[in-house]
């Protein structure tokens, strides 16, 4: 199993995962392009649909530690640097993430759990192994007039190119934008690009627009890699996990 013990240090909440070993070690992923030793080849040219759009199904992790850790140079107005300051000095207790419920937009993307990218022609499923499944439809509909708030909001997506640009509404307050505790509102826009520049590789730019927070928009640029033999593990956070009390109440 892959266990997460959190840590706090100069008040910054952090996961730890150890990931173990796959359960189907010997079974290589089939359609998967190898070099003359057997292994994944992430450098051949990207899949494409048969309505000829880049595939981007498959196992994903965001490279590095810490994309959304913390957000940084970004300008919060008055009520929302009190929120801020008010999350730091408490250690961060009210964190979803220590209380066992959805992480909202940043699931996934602190590069500790993979998720894995299921695409049609009319809708694209992202697994999160730590997080609620995301449905980003792509049949022309409009976003909710009047959305009931939820974590992971409402996606709907469209292709520009060989781009995938996915805006995302319908957010509730109760989950932080980062692991600091940056808030976002019900407001909020996210705005993502996906573009898959080879076989093992996707260039994902995310943009963030909330007025009653934030002074302007902000955002960042990573990378997912593929990983091309690897599935999901079942991830369970249980109610009352006492090691994740860790911080005054």
């Amino acid at each position: 199993m892959r266990a997460r013990t959190l840590v706090v240090g100069c008040a910054m909440l952090a996961v730890c995962a150890v990931p173990a070993a796959a359960q189907w070690i010997n079974h290589p992923t089939p359609g998967i392009p190898r070099t003359k030793d057997g292994k994944p080849n992430l450098n051949a040219p990207a899949p494409r649909t048969a309505d000829r759009k880049p595939d981007l199904s498959g196992m994903w992790n965001v490279d590095g530690l810490g994309v959304m850790a913390s957000v940084t140079d970004v300008e919060m107005l008055p009520w929302a640097q009190a929120l801020y300051k008010e999350r730091l000095e408490t250690y961060g207790h009210d964190d979803p993430a220590s209380n066992c419920l959805p992480e909202g937009p940043r699931t996934g993307l602190l590069g500790l759990d993979p998720l894995r990218i299921v695409q049609t022609p009319n809708l694209i499923v992202i697994l999160y192994e730590a997080g609620p499944v995301r449905q980003i439809f792509l049949d022309g509909r409009p976003h909710p007039k009047d959305p009931t708030p939820t974590w992971m909001g409402y996606s709907v997506g469209k292709w520009e190119g060989d781009t995938l640009v996915v805006e995302t509404t319908g957010f509730n307050e109760r989950a932080w934008l980062d692991g600091f505790g940056h808030p976002r509102s019900e407001s909020m826009k996210i705005t993502e690009r996906y573009r898959r520049r080879d076989f093992g590789h996707i260039d994902l730019e995310m943009s963030f627009d909330d007025s009653k927070y934030y002074t302007k928009p902000f955002g960042f640029k990573t990378t997912l890699t593929l990983l091309p033999d690897g599935h999901m593990l079942e991830y369970v956070c249980a109610e009352n996990q006492k090691f994740r009390d860790y911080a005054p109440k």
